[in-house]
C-alpha cells in the first residue's frame, strides 16, 4: 500500500493545503467536490499541484509534518520544481 503527501492550491500561487492520505484519488475528489468540511472548502482549495508517495504511513505523516512547518517559499519551490505551471494534476492520477 502507498501513502501520499499532497499539496492543494486555490490557484497558482494561491492558498496552500498540505495533507496525507492512503487514497490520493479519493481524497482529492473529496476536496474538489467540497465534501471535506473545513479549511479547503472554506477557501476553495481544489487544485492538486504536488504529490509524492511513501511506503509507510509513518514516513508520509512525518513528511507532511515537515512540509507544514516549512516557510511558504519552500513549499512553492517544491511545487514549481515538478509543476512549474501549477497544473491541476488530478486528471493525471485518475485512471
Amino acid at each position: 500500500m502507498s501513502y501520499w503527501v499532497y499539496i492543494l492550491a486555490s490557484a497558482p500561487g494561491g492558498t496552500l493545503y498540505v495533507g496525507v492520505t492512503n487514497d490520493l484519488v479519493r481524497r482529492t475528489y473529496e476536496h474538489r467536490e467540497g465534501l471535506v468540511e473545513g479549511f479547503t472548502r472554506k477557501y476553495g482549495i481544489k487544485r492538486l499541484v504536488y504529490f509524492e508517495a511513501h511506503d509507510t504511513a509513518l514516513a508520509a505523516i512525518q513528511r507532511e509534518k515537515n512540509i507544514k512547518h516549512w516557510p511558504r517559499e519552500w513549499k512553492i519551490d517544491l511545487i514549481v520544481r515538478d509543476n512549474p505551471d501549477w497544473d491541476d494534476l488530478y486528471d493525471r492520477i485518475v485512471c
